[in-house]
């Protein structure tokens, strides 16, 4: 199967867009990624073994989290996963000079 890498990650994967694992769940296919790339594991699991809650897994165009088995779900050679990391934004910019622009909207 194919692991897709986002940008931000492909730091720790030598700079590929995708790697390919040989496993049978989702979850022994992120194992088999931070195997290979350990750097990564800090990234994408929490200290206590769990997917980190801000990145997201797409099992094709399934976000694992909405699939009745989630990491435990099975893969084959031809699936592909994508991980994507959300992006937490701040309130708008107008917010800073509020008291200079009182059309601003809120936020």
């Amino acid at each position: 199967m194919t692991i897709h890498i986002p940008t931000p990650l492909r730091a720790y994967t030598s700079g590929k867009e995708s790697v390919p694992v040989s496993a049978d769940t989702v979850a022994a296919s992120l194992e088999a990624l931070v195997t290979e790339y350990p750097a990564l594991r800090g990234n994408l699991f929490a200290a206590d073994g769990k997917l980190r809650s801000f990145v997201n897994v797409y099992l094709n165009e399934d976000d694992i989290r909405y699939l009745p088995a989630k990491e435990a779900s099975p893969v084959t050679a031809s699936d592909e996963l994508t991980i994507i990391p959300s992006i937490a934004g701040g309130c708008c910019a107008a917010t800073a000079s509020r008291a200079l622009v009182r059309t601003a909207p809120a936020c």
